[in-house]
C-alpha cells in the first residue's frame, strides 16, 4: 500500500530543514502530488497550496494561462510542464514551483501521447524537467507512479540547490 506521508516525507523534511516553500500544479495524477506533500505532520511550514489542472478553462482560470502563453506548446509536454511548474511558484510566491502533466489512461490524450505518459518539471533555485512513460494503461497504478516520479524530481532538485 501507498502511504501519502511516507511518500512525501523526504521532500517535506528537505523543504522544513531548508525554511523553503512549494506550490504544486498537477493533472494526471489527480491531487496525490498534493497530497503526498499535506499529508506530512508540520506541511504547513512549507506547503502554500496546489491545484489540479485538467482542462482549458481550469489552466485559465486557477493560473491565468492564457492562449498567447500556450502559443507554440501543447499540454502533456515538458514546455507546458516547466510554464506550471513557473506559474504556480509566481503565482503563490513559493520557493519551489512542481508540476505534472500527462495522459494516466486507459487511453492516450488527444495529442497522440499514449496512457502512462507524464511530463514533469520544477522551478526555482534549481529548475529540471523530465517525461515518463510507463507503457501501462492501469490509470491508477500510473497516477502513483506519476506522483513518485515528481516527488523523486523535487527531492532531487531540493538537494541540488
Amino acid at each position: 500500500m501507498n502511504s501519502l506521508s511516507t511518500m512525501g516525507g523526504a521532500a517535506g523534511g528537505l523543504l522544513k530543514e531548508k525554511k523553503q516553500t512549494l506550490a504544486v500544479a498537477e493533472s494526471s495524477a489527480g491531487g496525490l502530488i498534493n497530497a503526498t506533500l499535506v499529508a506530512v505532520p508540520g506541511a504547513s511550514a512549507y506547503y502554500l497550496g496546489g491545484t489540479i489542472v485538467y482542462t482549458r478553462p481550469g489552466r485559465s482560470a486557477l493560473l491565468g494561462i492564457t492562449k498567447e502563453d500556450m502559443a507554440g506548446m501543447r499540454s502533456a509536454s515538458e514546455p507546458f510542464a516547466q510554464l506550471l511548474a513557473r506559474r504556480i511558484r509566481t503565482n503563490l510566491g513559493a520557493t519551489w514551483g512542481l508540476a505534472e502533466t500527462g495522459a494516466a489512461g486507459p487511453t492516450g490524450n488527444r495529442y497522440g501521447d499514449p496512457a502512462g505518459h507524464a511530463c514533469f518539471a520544477v522551478a526555482g533555485p534549481v529548475e529540471a524537467v523530465v517525461t515518463l512513460k510507463t507503457w501501462s494503461a492501469d490509470r491508477e497504478a500510473n497516477m502513483w507512479a506519476f506522483t513518485r516520479k515528481a516527488l523523486e524530481l523535487l527531492e532531487s532538485c531540493l538537494r541540488k540547490a
